[in-house]
């Protein structure tokens, strides 16, 4: 019960509407607590001067599942590279830190370190298969410190493209997806290039949003407006989860905003936009569509996006869009690749790639993400995320958010890049930069409410006690790179960028209301099609409790029915 203060601190706290205040935080058992200024206080925190914001939220990062750790098997040399000494013992003799490295996808343990030494305290999966939720589960539950949670594919499964092609009751479908979520515990549903992986497997090389599905007869638009019903009638908080028809491919606007307008008004959020927002115009048939991306999600309140920020270097792309995955092959660097189809529920596709500033394309990429944050009117509804580690490592984050912030920095950055790529952009007119309360919304507030995670990314009474203290230093990176303290659940676990604690995450998911007589076509499509055996296929609140090392369930409430 012993009761710990964070001593005048400057407070940015979107959700509660709090914009740079001085403030003291008070906060007991895990928990924010209201303070009095005469109570006595078991823990003093000078944040004298220091910015205060709830702990960071990363809505999008690949952190768990098979594709995860084949991208860390696929490049050895990346964790030979960061290889570091083993750190030494606590003074209680316990190893805070465990060997683990790699920069472009890192070990587990790697993961929640750097995440929570800059300030994170939450990261969620954005791709898991039903039939690889358990693996999924257990390396995110290998993943200390932070909390966790990961969105279920859907879309692109057999035995869903089966029932809609066969027009089978949309109730029926709703409850497929509603079991699909409780089986894999799920917190939301993803779909990769609607039915487009699928489509693949039969030989058709792309599928526009009204394009018929070669062998289902089914279109993009069919699959994303069951999905966004289906999610809707659940009543699940994060809306489809959604990475669009023909990613990479110049002219892409078009079936981005037709993907939009796919859910019919209904909430829907489309991921890693960037790669989603590009023309056909100028000499290279490859041109910026920020703008007329930013003016239709401007236009859409149903709408809100996360935006996979390419940053310079070396990383690994990594996606289960094997159609887009198998035409970046011959791009990889270092050469080698692979591209899969796992169990009738998805792909799987691997590529390393090195972005470079000289290249047009990489450079205009960098530029899109950029101009696609400065043009979005409402932060509430974009993300910052760089897709990690398909547009590169989310340790990148402290880099972006200088980029954001400070305008002749970014000014810098830009001459640094292909001529042609300047001259083709809008950047350098772009005055705006963000202010800390903005920053605030994109990695925390904004994720939170997009999630439903009503006592995270906030730090108001009842709030999780997850809390960043930052130095306030002009150079925004180096800030955002090294907070001065950390807290988990009102545990310290860094400070000034070094861990002091490493305590074990939560996992955060929905139980959606269902009929289980939908299990009788399950099962008999499992018998049939599927090596596992259907009577271990949902994973129970003890399995999923020891796959995460003992740590917490958070569940995560459905909306009621007003």
């Amino acid at each position: 019960m012993s009761l710990a203060r964070l001593r005048g601190g400057v407070v940015y706290d979107p959700a509660n509407g709090v914009n740079g205040e001085r403030r003291d935080v008070y906060f007991r058992d895990g928990r924010i607590v209201d303070g009095a200024a005469n109570a006595p206080v078991d823990h003093d925190y000078d944040a004298s001067g220091m910015v205060v914001m709830a702990g960071g939220i990363d809505l999008h990062s690949h952190i768990g599942g098979g594709k995860t750790n084949l991208s860390r098997l696929l490049l050895p040399e990346d964790h030979r590279a960061d290889a570091a000494p083993f750190t030494a013992p606590d003074p209680d003799g316990k190893y805070l830190r465990l060997p683990s490295c790699g920069v472009c996808t890192p070990g587990t343990l790697a993961t929640g370190y750097r995440y929570a030494e800059m300030g994170y305290t939450a990261a969620f999966e954005p791709a898991m298969m039903p039939s690889n939720a358990r693996h999924t589960h257990l390396e995110m539950g290998d993943t200390p410190i932070i909390d966790h949670g990961a969105y279920v594919m859907m879309g692109n499964d057999e035995l869903f493209l089966q029932m809609l092609a066969a027009r089978d009751d949309f109730e029926r479908l709703r409850d497929y997806i509603g079991w699909t979520i409780h089986a894999s515990k799920a917190l939301g549903v993803k779909v990769v290039n609607p039915g487009g992986i699928s489509a693949f497997k039969f030989n058709q090389r792309s599928l526009n949003v009204d394009e018929g599905h070669v062998h289902y007869g089914i279109t993009p638009r069919e699959v994303l407006a069951t999905l966004t019903r289906a999610l809707t009638e659940l009543r699940v908080p994060h809306p489809l989860h959604v990475h669009a028809s023909n990613l990479g491919v110049p002219g892409n606007i078009d079936s981005t905003i037709a993907t939009m307008d796919a859910a019919d008004g209904l909430p829907i959020h489309l991921t890693h936009i960037q790669f989603h927002s590009y023309g056909t115009e100028g000499p290279r048939k490859f041109s910026s569509g920020a703008r007329a991306i930013a003016e239709a999600v401007n236009a859409r309140p149903n709408v809100s996006i996360d935006v996979g920020q390419i940053i310079f270097g070396q990383t690994v792309t990594a996606s289960g869009d094997t159609m887009m995955q198998f035409r970046n092959a011959p791009l990889a660097n270092p050469r080698k690749w692979i591209v899969g189809d796992i169990e009738c529920d998805a792909g799987c596709g691997i590529v390393p790639f090195r972005y470079r500033e000289q290249s047009y394309v990489n450079a205009l990429q960098w530029i899109i993400g950029l101009e696609i944050f400065l043009l979005v009117d409402d932060p509430w509804r974009v993300s910052m995320t760089t897709d990690h580690p398909n547009g590169g490592p989310f340790t990148s984050y402290p880099h972006l958010i200088r980029l954001l912030m400070d305008k002749s920095f970014r000014d810098e950055q830009l001459d640094r890049l292909h001529p042609e790529a300047k001259v083709a952009s809008a950047l350098p007119d772009l005055k705006r930069e963000f202010s800390l309360y903005e920053i605030a919304v994109i990695t925390r507030a904004g994720p939170a409410r997009l999630l439903g995670l009503k006592d995270r990314g906030h730090l108001g009474a009842g709030a999780a006690a997850d809390i960043a203290v930052y130095r306030d230093e002009p150079d925004r990176e180096r800030m955002f790179t090294s907070p001065a303290y950390v807290f988990k659940d009102g545990q310290l676990v860094a400070e000034d960028g070094t861990l002091v604690a490493a305590p074990t995450g939560g996992i955060h998911f929905v139980s959606p209301e269902f009929d289980r007589g939908i299990e009788k076509t399950l099962r008999a499509f499992s018998e049939v099609n599927l090596s596992g055996n259907f009577a271990h296929a949902a994973i129970s609140d003890d399995e999923i409790c020891a796959c995460c090392r003992g740590g917490r369930l958070l569940p995560v409430a459905c909306f009621d029915h007003a």
